[in-house]
């Protein structure tokens, strides 16, 4: 209890203020809007720049962790193709791709970072940092390419081609851990007056970040397809936890805090890109929203449960 009083109730409660901000009308669709690009474009990165480049190289790549990660995101992501196959009939790569990127993708830099900011401080949020990483590395530019690839009929593959490397280019989250990763292995020590300017966006991140979640989730319903939304949360918050906790204990043991960093970041509720990706595709947008919301206001429940757990062992 003390987990869920001192970590977790502070974290859903920034989401909470930003949620009625917007149904109060305090702030629009507008502030919303700037919100989550000064989150997104001005504030993260610094902070993945910073605790990449402040972490030795040999810590970012945590081999067993990062083998981790992928296998359970991916023994996930088969059991959510194998549903929308059986469950609900669907045939197409854009359904496949919809339900696998929900039942995976762990809302890492809105949620995760401040949670971790916040119950490990920043020394504690390397693995984090790292599954961001690997998330944008491999999940989001493989997502880019599936949802492209089903709609390859219509755009053609020089299309593809180009706005997946597009993507990747511009992707505010992946170049900063890169250029962390290079100042990391250089050992190069930034001078003050810098390091000192990105550090003050830095600390600006984790409440930030919640509060624009809060403005982003208002107004989305989530009556949508039940039945589907569901099972999506479902694998989400129990299945991949409990996949992750499978492989740490008998396949790849990790460090202690390393196996429950693992857990806790498969157990972060669906992040707000699996939506944007719907809206930018035109595939799936009712459930996406639905799935955000839900899994998100499930895992205050979820979250304290692990936190407690981990605190108590």
């Amino acid at each position: 209890m003390q987990a869920l009083f001192e970590i977790v109730l502070p974290v859903f409660g920034v989401i909470l203020t930003g949620y009625l901000a917007r149904q109060n009308q305090l702030l629009g669709d507008a502030s919303a809007e700037a919100l989550n690009r000064f989150v997104y474009y001005i504030t993260i990165p610094p902070l993945l720049f910073l605790t990449t480049a402040r972490v030795p190289l040999a810590e970012i790549l945590n081999w067993p962790f990062i083998a981790v990660y992928v296998l359970a995101n991916g023994l996930t992501l088969l059991l959510a193709v194998i549903g929308a196959r059986l469950l609900f009939g669907y045939r197409t790569l854009s359904a496949f791709t919809f339900h696998a990127f929900a039942a995976t993708f762990s809302n890492t830099v809105y949620m995760g970072i401040p949670l971790f900011l916040a119950a490990f401080g920043r020394s504690g949020t390397t693995p984090i940092v790292v599954a961001a990483l690997v998330s944008n590395l491999l999940f989001i530019g493989s997502a880019i390419v599936c949802f492209e690839l089903g709609q390859a009929a219509e755009n053609g593959y020089r299309r593809i081609l180009r706005d997946v490397g597009e993507a990747l280019l511009r992707n505010p989250i992946l170049l900063p851990l890169l250029a962390g990763l290079l100042v990391s292995y250089l050992q190069f020590e930034l001078p003050a007056p810098i390091a000192r300017f990105l550090d003050l966006l830095a600390n600006a991140a984790g409440p930030t970040a919640l509060f624009t979640l809060g403005l982003t989730l208002y107004g989305h319903s989530v009556r949508a397809d039940l039945g589907e939304m569901l099972w999506l949360v479902f694998l989400k918050l129990l299945a991949n936890p409990l996949i992750t906790w499978a492989l740490v204990l008998y396949v790849l043991p990790l460090e202690p805090f390393w196996a429950n960093s693992a857990v806790l970041i498969s157990a972060i509720p669906t992040g707000a890109l699996v939506f944007v990706f719907a809206q930018r595709y035109n595939v799936f947008v009712r459930q996406s929203a639905a799935v955000v919301v839900v899994s998100t206001a499930l895992s205050l429940f979820t979250l304290s449960a692990l936190l407690s757990q981990f605190a108590d062992g």
